[in-house]
């Protein structure tokens, strides 16, 4: 029997029984070798042969079915599949097993298939039995109907966790393994992951105890992009433990002292358990004396006394002391110490402006920079000591109410500056080294404590100097003498170019006014040119003095002579001209002629003069005459 007629409503299937029986009944009652019946023949004529039977043609003859009838029947035919929708999850029974797929009715007008592979781990399963499948596909490209028992475990699985999400369900999963930061655990047959720190409210150090364990958990978190399940053990009790706190925390008074379990150790503190609820002690509680590491002092799962110094109940932070249960090193400081005293100690902590030494656990003095040498010049802490290193220093000052003492390591040696004057008198020679430049000196160490400054002007005679870097080189010795000493300020004037003569002494009688010399122009600035002259000095010649005998104005490097115009021993310049240089000798000549001008205009005078005398005594006798005839007359 066909396909369709098995799949058919009863009501269609029983017509088209009926003709087909009667179809046979003929067939059987005729024999083989007689024509076929009349009925036979007529039915074939009708439908066509038996083999070729065609159900559409059936009603052609309008005796069998109306329309109405026909559409009646066709609406129950359709009506008696069940509506399936692809995605969905339903219920099928298996009617057919291979090695290839297993075939399931799903109650739709066609069988599906499952992959044999999505069902090897039910190696019971038998013909008849119900199972979840998920609708892939309606019809493939074989028209197949293609199911999935694998898909739908897993969107239930989701399904199932989603509801435990929203409903905060307490659900129970399986512990796989274990992954970097957490667990793997399996529920709803998917996996999920248990952060270390939601397993419980402390800290879990080692997650293998946990693993090939069932345990109760929350979902916390779903990532439907990325289908990551987040789930958490340490919810489940958190809300117990904080009815706990609320408890505890009502019952704490400062100052109280609770025994309690270290929990965790940090680099800033320790976490004490003290029986569900957590307090800190900061490392600076938990010894009097300076610690690098809180696990110098105690250690994980210790048992331990503390002190409750403060608490906040709306945060629920505890602050814990551990230190305050002994009395503070201070009190046990010897009372005879006093300043002047000589102290031992360990330095414990070094920065630039000084060390702090420990004198008894947890009693420490500041020994600042200016304490560790008497040397002036800028140096660090660093320079002197290091961390651990174990010295001697004399207390400078001792305050035992604010707990606070000031040391000092210089003061075990000698001041240098005692008998300073007996060893550097003023004008005694000495040799320095060179510490630092400044922009008008160096500043030179004679020993340790003992500095000076040697100002730029000190450093030659005749070179003109723009900064000291010029001169002389840092850590270089430099040989001085001493011009000053200043004891209140601890200063010393120091000078290089004392150690020889004054040269100008000399330059005085060489470069006199007016003198000519040979010199090289070295620089040119606006106001006219540096001249280096014989001796190693300097002179300045201006603008207006280095006009040449053609007119042309005089260059860098150019070799000319020069007129001293201007000399000044106390200021130690020298004023050049070349432009004297050749306008002297035009005024030599023109003196000269003036000169012979002189000498003639006076001999012609003195011949002159010698006339007129004469002239005058003849004169004279003429006057002579005439005032006597006058005279006569008057009578």
């Amino acid at each position: 029997m066909s396909e369709e007629l098995i799949n058919a409503p009863e009501e269609v299937a029983a017509q088209a029984e009926n003709q087909v029986e009667n179809v046979a009944e003929v067939a059987a009652e005729a024999p083989k070798a007689e024509p076929k019946p009349r009925k036979m023949r007529e039915f074939e004529n009708a439908y066509g042969s038996l083999e070729n039977f065609d159900w559409d043609k059936i009603d052609e003859d309008g005796d069998k079915y109306s329309a109405t009838e026909k559409s009646r029947l066709e609406d129950l035919y359709t009506k008696s599949f069940k509506s399936v929708d692809e995605n969905a999850v339903i219920m099928g029974k298996v009617v057919s097993i291979n090695s290839r797929e297993i075939v399931v009715n799903i109650g739709f007008k066609s069988d599906g298939v499952i992959n044999a592979s999505e069902l090897r781990y039910n190696q019971n399963l038998k013909i008849g039995d119900d199972i979840e499948v998920y609708v892939e596909s309606q019809e493939d490209a074989n028209g197949q109907l293609q199911l999935s028992h694998k898909r739908a475990l897993i969107l239930k699985s989701w399904q199932r966790v989603n509801e435990a999400y929203d409903n905060q369900e307490i659900i129970t999963g399986y512990v796989k393994g274990k992954t970097k930061g957490g667990l793997i655990v399996e529920v709803f047959g998917i996996e999920a992951f248990l952060p270390g720190s939601q397993i419980d409210v402390k800290p879990i150090r080692d997650y293998d105890v946990f693993v090939d364990k069932t345990m109760e958990f929350k979902v916390v978190k779903i990532n439907k992009d990325y289908k990551n399940v987040v789930v958490s053990h340490k919810a489940l009790i958190e809300a117990e433990i904080e009815a706990q706190k609320a408890e505890i925390i009502g019952k704490l008074e400062k100052g109280q002292i609770l025994e309690g379990t270290v929990k965790n150790i940090t680099s800033y503190g320790v976490f004490i358990d003290l029986g569900g609820v957590d307090g800190l002690i900061h490392i600076t509680d938990l010894s009097w004396g300076r610690i690098n590491n809180p696990e110098e002092v105690v250690q994980l799962d210790q048992k331990i006394n503390v002190v409750i110094l403060d608490f906040d109940e709306g945060k629920k932070r505890i602050a814990l002391g551990l230190k305050q249960l002994t009395p503070h090193p201070w009190d046990n400081l010897d009372a005879d110490l006093k300043v002047g005293d000589k102290v031992k100690g360990k330095v414990v902590v070094l920065a630039d402006y000084g060390a702090f030494v420990e004198i008894i656990p947890g009693v420490e003095g500041l020994i600042h920079v200016s304490e560790m040498s008497w040397s002036q010049h800028l140096r660090t802490a660093h320079d002197f000591l290091k961390v651990n290193d174990e010295v001697e220093a004399v207390v400078l000052t001792l305050d035992r109410e604010n707990r606070k003492m000031s040391l000092g390591i210089k003061q075990l040696i000698p001041d240098p500056w005692a008998d300073i004057l007996t060893k550097y008198p003023v004008g005694s020679k000495h040799t320095a080294t060179v510490r630092n430049f400044t922009n008008f000196g160096i500043f030179v160490e004679l020993e340790e404590g003992v500095d000076g400054l040697i100002h730029i002007s000190d450093l030659s005679w005749s070179k003109k100097i723009k900064h000291p870097a010029e001169f002389t080189k840092v850590g270089e010795p430099i040989e001085v003498v001493v011009l000053e000493v200043d004891t209140e300020n601890r200063r010393l004037s120091l000078g290089h170019k004392q150690l020889e003569e004054n040269p100008w002494d000399v330059f005085e009688t060489v470069f006199k006014i007016g003198s000519t010399h040979q010199g090289t122009i070295t620089s040119m600035n606006e106001k006219g040119a540096v001249v280096a002259l014989p001796y190693g000095i300097e002179g300045f010649a201006f603008n207006r003095n280095l006009a040449k005998e053609d007119k042309s104005q005089a260059k860098v490097d150019d070799v000319l002579d020069f007129v001293v115009v201007d000399f000044s021993k106390e200021a130690k310049k020298i004023h050049l001209s070349h432009t004297k240089t050749w306008q002297a000798t035009k005024e030599d000549e023109e003196k000269q002629r003036d000169d012979e001008a002189r000498k003639q205009a006076k001999e012609i005078a003195k011949v002159n003069e010698s006339n007129v005398e004469k002239a005058t005594l003849g004169d004279l006798d003429v006057l002579q005459s005439l005032k006597e005839d006058l005279e006569k007359e008057g009578r």
